[in-house]
């Protein structure tokens, strides 16, 4: 017998920082109601998420960001208790930046992803989120529904039904919060090859004017994609790796033409192994948009096809430049490919004012929301603690 589709109070689509920060933010105003979040990768995190195998328990990797800055005063509510369960630490590695020469120089003054106040997950990035979770978890049950894609967008007479890849029913919900684009931009359409837009079709069948123009202003907003290199040292190979005076090296705008890699982090990991993450160039990304990690969720579940040989050649590729740039060996490191492909949305971003639309009972958080932190970590704290504020009362929350 088929069980019947859950209904839930509140989906939230996407468990990166924005979905988990409104999670945590909502439980921490009161709200007690039905909540899920779903997310296509294997856990939270977004692009703080830590790369993680199955096959090698030691791997851990944080892949996208390295660490996250806060920029402004009064900092994100959601900071103190991170800070007080263990979850984020101040980043103390050294920041170092390289010239078109391979040249090592000072930290890049006014970089927008290294000024303010740096922070890191504890002990990996992933924690970030986690921690969120259990913030939320202490309240009330949130339930995480992982490796899951949500395809199809329908709304009903009192809320959503949310649908996978084959149109099954995932979930019913009362209300929704969108905590990414994938879902509103054509780019799902061009590196997919879906029929539609999601979003779309919701926004136009719903007859929503603010959620009409809420999506159209997802949908016209650029972004910078990345194309990642993950490499794993082992012990006996990574002496010099280890050795280096810095643990993020930014790449200045001549660097970067040189050689395609905007930044490479150092992590340390378990047995003595060393973690290398080298994240491509805007240039470089744009040019390799359709070559995806064989790993990756992309892969896996939106259906995107692994092309071998071109992975391998993006892989070389920046690992013959990792090298020449730094004049340092990667020899019997074991290499993946993660592609971003919306790593920094560009502005202006969604207005706030269309980021939570009543009439279709819909809401979007995250760093595609316009305002301070824009397309950052500190940009999903501060639009997902304002959407708690807003939603609350449509949910309930004193």
């Amino acid at each position: 017998m088929a069980t019947e589709s859950p209904n839930v109070d509140l989906a939230v689509i996407g468990a990166g920082v924005g979905g988990c920060a409104l999670a945590a933010a909502l439980r921490r105003r009161g709200w007690r109601g039905s909540m899920a979040l779903l997310e296509i990768g294997r856990g939270p995190g977004g692009r703080t998420a830590t790369r993680r195998s199955r096959s090698d328990r030691q791997l851990a990797l944080n892949h996208g960001a390295p660490l996250f800055n806060i920029t402004a005063s009064p900092e994100p509510q959601l900071l103190e208790p991170l800070r007080r369960g263990g979850w984020i630490s101040r980043f103390q590695g050294a920041i170092g930046s390289l010239d078109e020469h391979g040249q090592l120089g000072a930290a890049i003054a006014n970089d927008p992803l290294c000024s303010g106040t740096l922070w890191q997950g504890s002990p990996q990035m992933e924690h970030v989120c986690r921690g969120l979770l259990n913030l939320a978890q202490e309240a009330a049950p949130t339930p995480l529904i992982s490796g899951t894609l949500v395809r199809h967008l329908e709304a009903t007479s009192n809320g959503w039904t949310l649908r996978g890849q084959q149109g099954e029913t995932l979930l019913h919900c009362s209300w929704l919060v969108v905590s990414g684009t994938l879902l509103a931009h054509p780019r799902c359409q061009t590196v997919f090859g879906w029929d539609d837009v999601p979003l779309q079709v919701a926004a136009e069948q719903s007859g929503d004017p603010q959620l009409q123009q809420a999506w159209a202003a997802l949908a016209a907003m650029p972004s910078q994609a990345s194309s990642n290199l993950l490499l794993s040292l082992p012990a006996n190979q990574a002496g010099a790796w280890r050795q280096q005076p810095w643990r993020l090296l930014q790449f200045n705008g001549a660097a970067q033409e040189r050689w395609g890699i905007r930044r490479v982090s150092l992590q340390a990991m378990a047995a003595e192994r060393w973690g290398v993450v080298v994240e491509s160039s805007a240039a470089f990304a744009a040019d390799h948009q359709s070559v995806y990690g064989s790993r990756s969720s992309a892969a896996q579940l939106l259906g995107a096809t692994p092309k071998a040989q071109a992975e391998a050649d993006v892989m070389d590729a920046l690992d013959r430049a990792l090298q020449q740039a730094l004049g340092l060996s990667t020899a019997g490191a074991d290499r993946q490919l993660m592609r971003w492909g919306a790593a920094f949305p560009h502005g202006p971003g969604l207005a706030p004012e269309l980021s939570l639309c009543p009439t279709s009972r819909i809401g979007f958080c995250g760093d595609a929301i316009a305002g301070l932190g824009f397309g950052r970590v500190e940009g999903a704290l501060r639009s997902a603690e304002t959407l708690a504020d807003h939603l609350g009362p449509f949910l309930g929350a004193t």
